[in-house]
């Protein structure tokens, strides 16, 4: 494949990320009023529904995952990603007809089993981009995940001064059918790769990816990292009101701190990309992930809400390196025949951190205060460090060891 198809192919794909992690973060903060539309009969209600129809695509894209990266690996990534900007369409398109929040619920279901637009992208582009720009390419595109998860509230909350809620939603899945018709004709067909060896199942796939002492190493670290971050989701605002019980513009702030975050992600991540393709992938994780957790502890100090601006910058900046040098492992390990089935299966146990944060997070609430909440959720990414650390063996054997698997 030429130079100029790979950066078509990766430009497409970051276009594709970027506008289904927007579609899902324009989503995510209006849902409760969305529900009390359709028939949540109190604000307890709205949020109880509210917080089912965030768990719930979690819950399917962690079961459908791996069959759909074997399906890409054997009919081509490419239908993988036209598959999930579809159903990602699809679903949003539904969701706009939803008349009960049951119905809605069981649409977000869906949206969770036929979607996973990031997942494929990320299998396709690690396929066909080259041993040596793989983190690079795994770096930018989650800069796009970034800026998309920057630019969803935002677009978000102004178009819902134009449009109704119902109307948002069908714009979106519009949207993204273009675009599943725009992968089509403008992503590069990648032909599957003749396996030398029987392919593994479902459950073959997971035994082969945790069988590996270096890529279970990442997985776990991942896991901590996502248990972590997604700990601090609803802990945030309570954070703002604990260091400001009098501020009347609480949730600005959050909304600040949250772009804050993500606009240092943005440009981190394309660094440690390009960091993971020169030097070694333990180091860099090691280092990021410390300092996203420093990042994290230092919002505990009884500062006033400026110096959370900092902090949050650095948690986002340390973070943008995780989860992509886990998948840079986990497709430098995997057999070219079956990489998508690898990174699937590899996703799909990464969803395990992102659901569990949210339920730590909740039950921790019930008798710690939010400063020792995000000191709690700081010690996570210091136990994923402490997962990729591997003192029995030199650099120079690890690194060796990556070279000959990719």
């Amino acid at each position: 494949m030429q130079l100029d198809e790979r950066e078509r192919n990766l430009r497409v794909l970051w276009g594709s990320h970027f506008l289904s992690v927007t579609s899902l973060c324009v989503i995510a903060p209006l849902l409760p009023f969305f529900l009390r539309e359709l028939g949540a009969t109190s604000q307890a209600s709205a949020l109880t529904w509210s917080g089912f129809a965030l768990a719930a695509p979690a819950v399917t894209y962690a079961v459908t995952a791996p069959l759909w990266g074997r399906l890409g690996d054997r009919w081509g990534q490419k239908w993988m990603v036209v598959r999930a900007l579809a159903g990602l369409a699809l679903t949003l398109i539904l969701m706009g007809y939803a008349e009960t929040p049951f119905q809605f619920f069981l649409l977000r279901l869906l949206q969770g089993a036929f979607g996973g637009v990031v997942s494929a992208g990320t299998a396709l582009a690690s396929t066909q981009a080259s041993a040596e720009s793989r983190g690079q390419v795994l770096g930018r595109l989650e800069s796009a995940v970034a800026a998309g998860s920057l630019m969803g509230p935002i677009i978000g909350g102004v178009l819902m001064d134009w449009w109704s809620f119902r109307h948002l939603l069908i714009l979106l899945g519009g949207l993204l059918g273009l675009s599943a018709v725009a992968a089509v004709g403008l992503l590069n067909r990648d032909r599957p790769v003749a396996s030398v060896a029987p392919r593994a199942g479902i459950w073959g796939t997971f035994g082969q990816l945790l069988g590996e002492r270096r890529v279970r190493r990442f997985l776990v670290a991942g896991i901590c990292a996502n248990l972590g971050v997604y700990g601090l989701v609803a802990i945030l605002a309570a954070r703002v009101k604990e260091l400001s019980p009098l501020h009347t513009h609480a949730a600005t702030w959050v909304g600040v701190m949250q772009a804050v975050t993500w606009a240092a992600a943005l440009f981190g991540a394309p660094w440690w990309g390009r960091r993971n393709d020169t030097s070694l992938v333990e180091r860099n994780f090691i280092i990021a992930s410390l300092l996203c957790g420093t990042g994290v502890a230092l919002q505990a100090l009884p500062l006033g809400l400026e110096w959370l601006l900092p902090w949050r910058a650095l948690q986002g900046f340390g973070f943008s390196a995780l989860l992509p040098s886990a998948l840079l492992i986990v497709s430098q390990a995997a057999p070219e025949s079956q990489r998508g089935a690898h990174i699937g299966a590899a996703n799909s146990l990464l969803v395990v951190g992102q659901i569990g944060g949210s339920l730590v997070s909740a039950f921790l609430a019930r008798s710690l205060s939010p400063a020792w909440i995000f000191v709690t959720m700081s010690a996570c990414f210091v136990a994923g460090a402490a997962a990729v650390w591997a003192p029995q063996k030199s650099s120079d054997t690890v690194a060796r060891e990556g070279a000959v698997q990719s």
